[in-house]
């Protein structure tokens, strides 16, 4: 869905874990950039590269790549994509983040504990290789070099304007994008949509929640008119003062 000129939500579906999930990365673009906000979970980059082909754009051509942080659902297939493109890709994350992504430190939310749990809550029907080969995943977790690391206040100089925001508390370092000429927060999992509604973020997902709680007023400043949220995709309405009912909830 194309949201304005030079943004468009995609979404890429999937069954994992016995149920359908659906997320939702961003693309922007100007005369000389084509750049993705997140990727996807690892194996999944045939999925991303149709969602692209859908706007009329290949995956071959994108110059950037944003991370918002260190979740494998949106850093599993930031390494096949870099391979993917044309020409050599410039991946930015917070400092916090870049040691995750890059491998260097496991991912927080994989502890062996959280990895027992997911393995034991596959379906019966899931067969034993194919749960040998998760488990193996989210033990060693795919990495990408993030070769610029950015910074809250930043304002990137592509499509208009790109600041960051810091919307630390779902992972340390987690950051959160504002598209100045359409006036879209990218939110990544600082908030979700759930029946159409913005909502906080999932306190069970959350490394720090109050945190996560706190970083929002980062977001008050900002002119919003729409919201992209990782999951739970799009939402358009009193974005101010909806975010503000959030924080000071």
């Amino acid at each position: 869905m194309q949201l304005d000129k030079g943004i468009q939500i995609l979404q890429v579906s999937s069954t994992i874990m016995g149920r359908t999930e659906s997320i939702h990365p961003t693309l922007m673009w100007d005369e000389d950039n084509m750049i993705l906000v997140d990727t996807t979970y690892p194996g999944q980059l045939s999925l991303l590269q149709e969602a692209i082909l859908s706007t009329g754009f290949t995956i071959h051509k994108l110059t950037s790549i944003l991370i918002t942080h260190q979740d494998l659902d949106h850093i599993g297939s930031l390494a096949d994509v870099i391979r993917a493109c044309s020409s050599p890709v410039q991946v930015f994350a917070s400092s916090i983040e870049k040691p995750y992504i890059q491998g260097e430190k496991q991912l927080i939310k994989l502890t062996p504990e959280a990895i027992a749990q997911a393995v034991n809550s596959l379906p019966e029907s899931v067969s034993v290789e194919w749960r040998h080969a998760f488990q193996r995943t989210l033990e060693n977790p795919p990495k990408a070099i993030v070769n610029s690391t950015i910074v809250a206040g930043e304002e990137l100089p592509f499509c208009g304007g790109i600041v960051v925001i810091d919307t630390a508390g779902h992972t340390p370092g987690h950051l959160s994008f504002y598209h100045k000429a359409s006036q879209t927060l990218i939110a990544g999992d600082a908030l979700t949509v759930v029946n159409g509604e913005l909502q906080e973020p999932d306190p069970q997902y959350c490394h720090d929640f109050n945190m996560a709680k706190e970083s929002l007023k980062n977001l008050l400043p900002y002119d919003i008119k729409k919201v992209i949220c990782f999951h739970g995709g799009l939402y358009e309405g009193s974005c101010n003062q909806r975010i503000a009912e959030i924080y000071e909830s």
